[in-house]
């Protein structure tokens, strides 16, 4: 089995995680009148659409170049994402709205019943499962967006974690603890969404680490025969990097040699640092 499909297996195995986890919550948050229970089954809700995004931007970006997409689709993932973010904003709002009041008047928020808590324990075990099981995946694939989901997987974890506290502190005599650990979760919601997007935004809009770019300039100086590079550039294309780089050689040299040096270009950013399309342009080193 390729990469792909490995990654899409991963994304399948969270999406259908997260839909019944978000089921058992929902039902037994509204059940024990569990408020953080409930934001928690919400916030699972939105990776369900987060993994249904990965799963539709990994179809889609597989499928090959046509007469209107000349680069391919790779970057469906990335859009998929930025929908997804939205979700999750609009989720996490609707949480914060919820349970403001809960938190002002804690008296009138009644004390959640055992069962809350017995969920919030398992669902807080099986999302550790599945965290560890994306990892793996994302450590045989290399995929991004499964890596992305497994550091997701563990948050959610830590977040379930958190409603068992507040679950337990609501039912000790605290009864503002579980809408203020529902409050939390909606704020969480909020600041990943904003993450999501800014991250996302930053990648569709050929935004890229100019560290990163300091290290690729240095690779390519090193190479035997590079006089200089007076251009160089990066973006993503899909999970792939695409590097252009403008070098200066010995004018000297004839076209089969300049050739020689960019194909030595091409095969030292790939084997140093993954990047498997670098187009080069070789120019006439002006200080000869």
């Amino acid at each position: 089995m390729d990469g792909r499909k490995l990654a899409e297996t991963g994304a399948w195995t969270s999406m259908l995680a997260y839909g019944l986890l978000t089921a058992v919550k929902l039902a037994v948050g509204a059940y024990a009148d569990s408020a953080s229970l409930t934001a928690d089954g919400l916030n699972n809700l939105t990776d369900v659409a987060a993994s249904m995004a990965i799963l539709v931007g990994l179809r889609i970006s597989g499928k090959p170049r046509d007469a209107d997409h000349p680069y391919g689709h790779s970057r469906a993932e990335h859009v998929a994402t930025l929908v997804t973010s939205f979700i999750m904003a609009s989720v996490g709002v609707q949480v914060l709205w919820t349970s403001l009041p809960a938190v002002i008047r804690p008296e009138a928020a009644p004390a959640p019943d055992v069962p809350a808590l017995w969920t919030a324990i398992a669902t807080a075990g099986v999302m550790f499962g599945v965290h560890l099981y994306n990892r793996r995946l994302a450590e045989r694939t290399g995929s991004m967006a499964i890596r992305a989901l497994a550091k997701d997987n563990l948050a959610d974890a830590a977040v379930s974690a958190g409603v068992v506290i507040g679950i337990a502190g609501a039912r000790l005599g605290l009864p503002w603890l579980d809408p203020f650990v529902a409050l939390i979760i909606g704020l969480l919601i909020c600041r990943t969404a904003v993450g999501i997007f800014l991250q996302a935004s930053h990648v569709v809009t050929d935004g890229f680490d100019p560290k990163k770019l300091d290290k690729y300039r240095s690779t390519v100086l090193g190479v035997a025969g590079v006089a200089a590079v007076t251009d160089m550039k990066a973006r993503f294309q899909g999970n792939d990097i695409i590097v252009e780089v403008t070098v200066e050689v010995d004018p000297g040299l004839t076209v089969a040699d300049s050739h020689q040096i960019a194909d030595a270009i091409e095969e030292r950013m790939l084997r140093k640092h993954a990047v498997k399309t670098t187009l080069v342009h070789v120019e006439p080193y002006a200080g000869a």
